[in-house]
């Protein structure tokens, strides 16, 4: 029974991951046809510089959603743990290894208020990263004194670094993705996570405290925003108070083209990173071929849309591949 059990699980898997693959081929195949100088090293070479503080920080909300939870102050949590650092680079003149961990230490303690708010006081997770989201950007605001801090060579490096021909963020973003997915699917860590979002009440009835559980997932949200933070702030050369103003909603939708399901307890890292990759083509490919802006966002919104409601219809076939 147990085997017949795994083998199911193991090919509802590798299903998921072949029906995100061959979306992603679908992508590719029309955008070589409708836009000659698509399918380019150049082209490809721009997605892949462009994805890497996405993908991070999806890996964290993959495991908010996960547990039932939702995490909305992650655009507003990296901008201001980038104005951070660009303010121990340029004001403090900090070297750049003493820079990069005073943004993770504020991306981690914004991680921490949401968590530990949420589960001393019982609030829904919507209402305390929305007032977090505010709180954020507004000091964002007040570090930088509403003006971009330009920073340049100090924190260059870190986009300019490439091994094998890969920079150095999408080598982080493919490690961050294979640890996150490793935690979720061969740890006891993820297994509790996916029972705390099939059933929190049902874990703590049978004597796990999911509070530890919940505050480590926000806790792992905030600071994967400021490794985002980190290298969006390299990309741009610039910490700017007004970056990632609604990136929180691409990390979601990301997300949830992946799978994970909003309602918790399902969810793949893995997944996660190919819903990034199927927006970053779909947004790369609607440009080349000149589709105005408006309607970009309008057949985003759709395949989102879709996403959800055909992710519906399959998991009501069968068993969830929980972990997958």
């Amino acid at each position: 029974m147990a085997n017949k059990w795994m083998k199911t699980r193991v090919g509802r898997v590798l299903a998921d991951y072949l029906g995100m693959a061959v979306a992603l081929i679908v992508l590719l195949v029309i955008f070589g046809l409708a836009a000659e100088n698509f399918c380019t090293l150049t082209t490809f070479r721009t997605i892949a510089n462009q994805i890497p503080d996405t993908a991070i920080a999806a890996a964290g909300m993959t495991f908010v959603l996960i547990i039932a939870g939702i995490d909305l102050s992650v655009g507003s949590v990296l901008a201001l743990s980038g104005a951070v650092l660009g303010i121990a680079l340029v004001n403090w003149g900090l070297p750049l290894v003493l820079a990069v961990p005073v943004c993770l230490v504020v991306g981690f303690a914004c991680g921490a208020v949401n968590g530990l708010v949420i589960i001393r006081w019982r609030l829904p997770s919507f209402i305390v990263t929305l007032g977090m989201l505010e709180a954020a950007r507004g000091a964002a605001y007040l570090v930088t004194q509403s003006r971009t801090i330009y920073i340049g060579g100090p924190v260059e490096v870190i986009t300019e670094t490439a091994v094998l021909g890969l920079s150095l963020p999408f080598i982080l973003a493919i490690a961050v993705v294979a640890i996150g997915q490793l935690a979720l699917s061969r740890t006891v860590f993820g297994r509790y996570l996916i029972a705390i979002g099939t059933n929190e009440e049902a874990v703590r009835l049978s004597g796990i405290d999911p509070r530890p559980y919940k505050l480590t997932v926000f806790v792992l949200a905030g600071l994967l925003a400021a490794v985002a933070a980190v290298i969006q702030t390299a990309r741009m050369s610039s910490a700017n108070p007004n970056t990632a103003a609604g990136f929180e909603l691409q990390v979601i939708a990301a997300v949830v083209i992946g799978g994970t399901s909003l309602m918790g307890g399902r969810g793949s890292v893995i997944s996660s990173f190919f819903g990034v990759l199927i927006i970053a083509v779909l947004g790369a490919g609607l440009a080349q071929v000149g589709v105005r802006d408006e309607y970009k966002r309008l057949i985003t919104g759709c395949v989102i849309v879709a996403a959800v409601i055909l992710d519906q219809y399959r998991h009501r076939l069968g068993p969830a591949s929980q972990s997958s």
